[in-house]
């Protein structure tokens, strides 16, 4: 079974995230997609609501686990069997710190591979921080998100329905 990791803080999970996913699952056996607990951010989402949301957004998807992970993502990976992550690349900006992120974790264990998925055209600009700022300013994001995330942007920012 070929298993990789698609790990990030995904706060929260945006179409760009999902169509990386979708096309990875294609990719792989068994893709797990870790959520990272990064203490060092102030997420808007807690880290089992970001789990909740990505199972909610993805429910049709099989081959698909989603869980939460500390550490260094090599000893997560290897822990999980993997024998690559995914990396979803938006623009040359992404590439520069992805590469040098893919070089340490292949120096730290040699046989986890990278592999890069190009970001669809409609989605090189969309980022997590971006759809959360355009949703505090009053901005229409529903088109970024899956459902479960706007319901949950809206409560979270205390926005009206549109």
């Amino acid at each position: 079974m070929r298993t990789a990791i698609y790990p990030g803080s995904f706060d929260p999970v945006t179409n760009g995230h999902v169509d990386v996913i979708r096309r990875a699952a294609l990719l792989f056996d068994r893709l797990v997609i870790a959520v990272a607990a990064n203490s060092e951010k102030s997420p808007l989402f807690s880290t089992e609501k970001r789990v909740r949301l990505i199972q909610e957004s993805l429910a049709d998807l099989p081959g698909v686990e989603v869980t939460t992970f500390q550490g260094l993502l090599v000893d997560f990976a290897r822990a999980q069997g993997a024998a690559a992550i995914v990396r979803g690349l938006r623009a040359v900006t992404d590439f520069e710190y992805e590469f040098q992120m893919a070089l340490m974790n292949r120096t730290l264990d040699g046989h986890m591979e990278t592999v890069f998925l190009a970001a669809r055209e409609e989605y090189t600009y969309l980022s997590s921080r971006i759809i959360k700022e355009v949703a505090r300013l009053g901005g229409g994001f529903g088109r970024f998100v899956p459902p479960p995330v706007e319901a949950a942007l809206r409560e979270a920012l205390g926005l009206r329905e549109s």
